[in-house]
């Protein structure tokens, strides 16, 4: 039982609306169901789960080593504790690009985005990556379409040729993703204000801007990304680093120094945790069907 209202249909519905607002949709990424639930209590659009990120928790480089068990199953985990949309990364379709859409579908995901890298893929901020030919990506994504059943799931199409190819080859690239059916488009690795004008002049149709810290990317103000053109950016792994941050300079400090008591303003309270995961909520729920099972056995 979770206090989530809202069924897949209308969080697919939600964000398609959200996306013609003409303003620009906020996604932070979500490691796991209880960064969700704070994503939504803040106020973003849309939660978003990184294939980097969900590679990482399981103790893996982002090389292609996660599979569609893994990622389907923490991104269903993640999207039903909150009553926002959420966007999957689906790294290259794993294997089967029908297959993959249809158990995204089927666990309530809102929408995913596929990449034009080779199967044994790279972060799309690192050197040294490869790609597969422009029609081998216009099949796949044509198979995502066909597979979908409802038209609000989104299909993204994600490229990485910038840093490959160059800008020019990228752009053209993504005129065929746009064209093969694609309805949101993810330049990846974009590196400054030009680049991301460049590609809006270029491009009609929705584009999303990776905001990756410590990437190829300089790091730009969401108005500024919106005032270029852009309808989507995302947080991918911020809510992760800063975790594994604290995470590691707590579990330094109480090696040192044998206590917790130096850090205890670092973390989050038992008070803010029962609210954010509802205690209360769940507690008068339990009492009430408590009491209705007692009465009815008098």
């Amino acid at each position: 039982m979770h206090f989530v209202e809202k069924e897949p249909s209308q969080k697919r519905l939600d964000f398609d609306q959200k996306l013609k607002s003409n303003k620009i949709l906020r996604v932070p990424g979500a490691y796991n169901p209880l960064t969700a639930k704070l994503i939504e209590e803040i106020g973003y659009d849309a939660v978003y789960v990184s294939g980097g990120v969900m590679a990482n928790d399981l103790g893996f480089p982002d090389i292609g080593l996660t599979t569609l068990q893994d990622v389907s199953t923490r991104s269903y985990l993640i999207s039903r504790a909150t009553n926002l949309p959420t966007i999957v990364d689906i790294d290259t379709g794993f294997k089967s690009c029908k297959e993959t859409v249809e158990t995204f579908e089927e666990f309530g995901i809102t929408g995913v985005h596929l990449e034009d890298q080779i199967e044994r893929k790279r972060c799309g901020h690192l050197d040294n990556k490869e790609l597969i030919t422009t029609q081998q990506m216009v099949t796949k994504i044509k198979d995502c379409i066909t597979a979908k059943k409802d038209k609000n799931f989104k299909i993204i199409a994600r490229s990485d040729a910038k840093s490959v190819e160059g800008i020019d080859k990228m752009i053209e690239r993504c005129k065929a993703y746009i064209d093969a059916g694609a309805e949101i488009i993810f330049p990846e690795a974009l590196e400054d204000e030009k680049d991301f004008e460049k590609v809006r002049k270029e491009l009609s149709g929705y584009l999303l801007a990776n905001m990756t810290e410590f990437g190829k990317s300089k790091l730009l103000n969401y108005k500024e990304l919106e005032n270029i053109g852009y309808n989507i950016v995302i947080y991918p792994v911020t809510t992760q680093r800063l975790a594994m941050k604290n995470v590691e300079d707590g579990l330094r400090d109480i090696f040192t120094n044998g206590h917790q008591n130096n850090i205890l303003d670092k973390m989050q309270t038992r008070k803010r945790l029962y609210e954010l995961v509802d205690y209360e909520k769940y507690k008068s729920l339990d009492e009430k069907i408590y009491n209705f099972s007692s009465e009815g056995h008098e």
